[in-house]
């Protein structure tokens, strides 16, 4: 499981709004020399995200939860969504080359529409899969502030 720490920002129906800031789990990787996450975090200035997330812990606004996604599900999403249309980009290059011609145009042509047709599948892949790739909350550590008169 591969986890974030947050803090709810927002209520929205049954989900919460839990802002993250994206340089946290940079400090502990032991791959942040060479990381491209890394740079864009600095670039940044770690700057904050926020996503929306089912609030199946009845968290409130200003608490710290912990979010997080499984790493295969994280992984196979990856692979999809970059695999599926360049892979598909790159046979459809081909066939429209030997099939229409055998010009660059053709290939160009076949190119964008096997990018097109990856990304429609993808898209298509995703909203069958559910909440199997979304990010979940784990644990909430409560956080209410107190105010002494």
């Amino acid at each position: 499981m591969i986890t974030e720490t947050g803090k709810v920002v927002a209520l929205s129906g049954d989900s919460v709004w839990v802002q993250t800031i994206r340089t946290s789990a940079c400090q502990s990787c032991s791959a942040r020399a060479g990381c491209g996450q890394r740079a864009l975090a600095k670039v940044s200035g770690g700057r904050a995200n926020q996503i929306l997330v089912a609030n199946t812990l009845g968290a409130r606004v200003g608490d710290e939860v912990v979010i997080g996604i499984d790493e295969q599900s994280l992984l196979t999403a990856s692979l999809a969504v970059y695999g599926a249309p360049l892979l598909l980009m790159v046979l459809a290059s081909i066939v429209g080359y030997r099939w229409f011609g055998g010009t660059d145009a053709a290939a160009i042509a076949g190119a964008l529409a096997g990018l097109g047709a990856g990304f429609w599948w993808v898209r298509r892949w995703q909203r069958r899969g559910g909440d199997r790739y979304q990010p979940r909350l784990i644990r909430v550590n409560s956080a209410h502030s107190v105010t002494c008169l």
